[in-house]
């Protein structure tokens, strides 16, 4: 069988990047390429450190960049007003496009889909605004707390924090860049649609098809014209990577703080082994009964930050859990009601995905958090209590007894953030979807 001339020529084509790709191996230009983004890489993640917060250093950057944790002077307070006069238009903008697309289901779907994710962020960050104060003390405690355990010349101390640490950039920096490219992907798609499908791209010139937008909002203006399209285009793109910037800021923030509790939990429980000394080391009463004193105040204050942490977590998140519950119905009936496009199913799916992980990180480090809290009261168990004289072992039974309260976030007064939550939602919002789909058959 003969080849044609396109498959020729597409060989020859691939032939002669292939040998292309060769060459510049020879020479050594991808390694050095490679070296150069890698070089570069590391400077940028060595800028955003910051020797005064060693654990929050680069969520603080990130928070002070997108205008989430400002000063009181008037420059400040200008741009949180603008910022917040800003969410709370695209929101409005938002239910207003649903309210106007109400009769048909597979359009308010859509819209019901951009619209909860985009008040879960707007909800996340008016709480940051609301109970500013509260969070100022939380991040100043946990960069007391953190340069205190990395002052400890206990060896077991140390490796648990380098190995915190190193946890924390993990999460936050895969967490940015998924997040990141998740709203870049968004913003993208419509392009590349629009310049590589001329049919699509001489209707929407026409203005006998409306363009896909990146997110679903109503505009005072008529989208269907082509200046009116690339208008609306710019708006929802700058808003989506913003938006974006704000999600990545405040969920990196929040997650490497639930990992701290849990770190400062961990170390507490090995410094409480160690009141009365080890066999190879042994100490007296008098410091033995300053060391109770130090562990029993720095539960206090991981109790008391706790509770300020969860009290500003907890409505924010309690209205999160119903609205992904919803978004994740939500995107599943959306290819149970009808045949999807490609563009639609990988739109869907990321979404979906997305939810799913934000949702699942905060349950599990919270459940961390709670099954190291339960642990803690082992610690002064663990130690050579049984060395001591009666009168210091009351006050070891005193201290494990004090250490049974459990560390634990909630979402709202109705459920804890944990696991089984997880997968309740999970089993929830599937319930939900069989339901919706029986509907529309």
């Amino acid at each position: 069988m003969p080849v044609r001339q396109d498959d020729r020529r597409g060989m020859l084509e691939e032939e002669e990047i292939k040998s292309l790709l060769n060459y510049c191996n020879k020479l050594g230009i991808v390694q050095l390429l490679q070296d150069i983004l890698i070089i570069m890489l590391k400077r940028l993640l060595r800028k955003l450190e910051d020797p005064e917060r060693p654990l929050l250093g680069p969520n603080l950057r990130v928070l002070r960049f997108v205008g989430l944790v400002l000063g009181d002077n008037i420059f400040d307070r200008c741009v949180r007003n603008g910022v917040s006069i800003g969410i709370t238009i695209i929101l409005l903008s938002e239910c207003a496009d649903v309210w106007l697309n109400r009769s048909d289901l597979d359009t308010l779907l859509e819209n019901l889909q951009f619209s909860l994710c985009s008040t879960i962020s707007g909800l996340k960050i008016f709480s940051i605004y609301i109970w500013k104060s509260d969070w100022i003390k939380i991040i100043d405690y946990v960069n007391r707390a953190d340069i205190e355990q990395r002052k400890s010349t206990d060896p077991y101390n140390v490796r648990y924090v380098n190995k915190y640490t190193r946890y924390c950039r993990k999460i936050t920096y895969i967490y940015w860049l998924v997040t990141w490219c998740s709203g870049l992907n968004n913003v993208v798609q419509p392009l590349l649609k629009y310049i590589l499908k001329p049919d699509y791209r001489h209707n929407v010139n026409n203005g006998t098809v409306i363009g896909i937008e990146v997110i679903r909002t109503w505009v005072p203006w008529n989208k269907q014209s082509l200046k009116g399209y690339i208008a609306l285009s710019i708006y929802e793109s700058f808003y989506t990577l913003f938006g974006a910037c704000w999600i990545l800021a405040i969920d990196s923030f929040t997650i490497v703080v639930m990992v701290f509790f849990r770190l400062e939990l961990e170390v507490l429980r090995n410094d409480c082994r160690n009141i009365i000394g080890s066999e190879d080391e042994a100490v007296d009463e008098t410091e033995s009964r300053r060391r109770i004193k130090e562990c029993h105040r720095r539960y206090t204050d991981l109790l008391k930050y706790s509770r300020v942490y969860n009290s500003c977590l907890s409505p924010g998140m309690m209205l999160y859990m119903f609205s992904c519950t919803i978004m994740l119905c939500v995107t599943s009936v959306r290819f149970a009601v009808r045949r999807a496009s490609r563009f639609r199913l990988y739109t869907g799916n990321e979404f979906l995905l997305f939810g799913v992980t934000q949702l699942f990180l905060y349950c599990w480090h919270s459940n961390e958090v709670v099954f190291a809290s339960k642990d803690l009261m082992q610690g002064p168990y663990e130690s050579r209590w049984w060395y001591a004289r009666s009168s210091f072992q009351r006050e070891v039974c005193l201290m494990m007894h004090q250490f049974q309260t459990p560390v634990v976030f909630t979402a709202g007064p109705f459920t804890e953030l944990t696991l089984p939550t997880f997968v309740n939602i999970l089993k929830g919002a599937y319930s939900y979807y069989t339901i919706l789909k029986q509907a529309k058959n």
